[in-house]
């Protein structure tokens, strides 16, 4: 099993089993803030030459892609027959190893599936969680351990749009968070539904605990996509937390809250829920508010923070962001807005070093890879985009789209000097053999 410390205020990975590159064992990868210390990746690439290897996919999912070793584990959603699956495949060629199917069904909504959350992995099992509620626990080699269904355990999701929540594991805990409306929406959910952050053991599936997380945020506003994220505050872990108008700490052991801070809705709108995931680092958790709205930089503390906690809050109408999530590397915040179509570096001080538009007219949703020197970028058809990440210059384009390729939002991955990209209809392997 992998031990994972943050160091320099950023997590770095340390483990006997992968001594020169890195797995990607979670959406947000090794670090927790979407970086990898990968050298020697792809910089210059094309469709035509530079594939490793691609396959099809059955259908289009927002979740990443999740790399350990000579394995990677995919959450697929198979449009024909409708229904939700687990794939484990082989690193090196794309090949199936083994594949679960999860349960029936696909999508709520026509803006997202089911299979959205991305799988994670502790280097002994993977445990796969779908949108409609659907758990599942495997071994490495495909043997299932558990399911459960969170929605039959403690009620139906209240939300507008699909559920699509990524689970963190962490020290041997499961931590998921159903941040949502106190009121049934579109016939689902129940008034007087409470959002809560579910801890459990992902060896068993068994329930920990569940802590109850309150808000005053109205409506649509209590809704949050985010996905917790560990960092160590003052010598000690927390679990932290974006959503309902704020940002919250809690205790990994018991979900105890340590503090909170918000809001950045004031007037309490109704219809600013959450989607980005909080990033940490120099001592700060940046959350991006929605709908345009600032990025703000807490500090942790105790209790219910005030307006000192806030160390600064962006004014540059570039600097937001209501999907991707920002990134934290090189002692950096890397923030990709889909609003102002911008990609920005912003000092821990809030000062911008330099911010790049976006090339063309097509939305960048899927949150950017900072790694090797470079940020790598995907757009809704299949564009990539890689940037310097010094000085913020385009230094390679390549297309990887096709026309059924329409809402791309799987962010690209590395791992053993490759890159992993998934459209709607392919997932590629970038660069050459895996280094070892």
């Amino acid at each position: 099993m992998k031990h994972l410390r943050l160091l320099a205020g950023f997590a770095t990975l340390a483990s006997t089993a992968c001594l020169h590159a890195e797995d990607w064992p979670q959406w947000r990868g090794p670090h927790f803030n979407g970086f990898s210390a990968e050298k020697n990746l792809p910089s210059s690439f094309t469709l035509e030459k530079d594939v490793a290897w691609s396959v099809p996919t059955t259908g289009p999912s927002a979740s990443t892609p999740i790399i350990l070793g000579d394995k990677l584990f995919l959450s697929s959603a198979d449009k024909e027959n409708q229904s939700l699956h687990a794939l484990c495949l082989d690193r090196a060629s794309g090949k199936i190893l083994w594949q679960e199917k999860i349960a029936d069904g696909l999508k709520f909504d026509d803006r997202s599936n089911y299979s959205s959350p991305s799988p994670v992995t502790d280097g002994k099992l993977v445990v796969f969680f779908y949108g409609n509620g659907e758990m599942a626990g495997f071994d490495t080699s495909g043997k299932r351990l558990w399911s459960k269904n969170i929605e039959k355990e403690y009620g139906e999701f209240a939300f507008q749009w699909t559920f699509s929540s990524s689970p963190l594991l962490f020290e041997g805990r499961l931590y998921l968070p159903v941040l949502q409306r106190d009121q049934p929406v579109h016939n689902r959910g129940k008034a007087g539904g409470e959002s809560y952050l579910l801890c459990i053991d992902p060896s068993s599936g068994k329930t920990l605990w569940r802590h109850v997380r309150p808000t005053e945020a109205q409506a649509e506003s209590r809704e949050a996509f985010s996905t917790p994220v560990p960092y160590e505050v003052n010598g000690k872990w927390q679990v932290l937390l974006a959503g309902g108008d704020m940002l919250s700490g809690h205790d990994p052991a018991t979900g105890t809250e340590i503090w909170r801070w918000g809001t950045w809705n004031p007037t309490r709108i109704g219809h600013w829920r959450l989607v980005p995931t909080p990033v940490a680092g120099a001592g700060l958790v940046l959350a991006c508010a929605p709908k345009k709205a600032p990025v703000y930089a807490v500090k942790p503390g105790s209790g219910t923070l005030d307006e000192k906690a806030l160390a600064w809050a962006s004014t540059d109408r570039g600097v937001t962001s209501d999907v991707p999530s920002p990134a934290f590397a090189y002692g950096d915040f890397f923030v990709l807005s889909d609003v102002s179509k911008a990609l920005s570096r912003v000092a821990p001080d809030g000062s911008i070093k330099w911010t790049l538009e976006t090339p063309g007219r097509i939305k960048y949703e899927a949150s950017p890879l900072v790694a090797d020197g470079k940020v790598y970028l995907v757009n809704f058809t299949g564009d990539v985009v890689v940037v310097n990440a010094e000085d913020g210059k385009i230094s390679h384009q390549a297309s990887f789209g096709t026309a059924e390729d329409k809402q791309v939002r799987s962010m690209i991955v590395a791992s053993q000097g490759q890159l992993f990209l998934r459209t709607d209809t392919r997932l590629f392997c970038i660069g050459g053999k895996a280094q070892k």
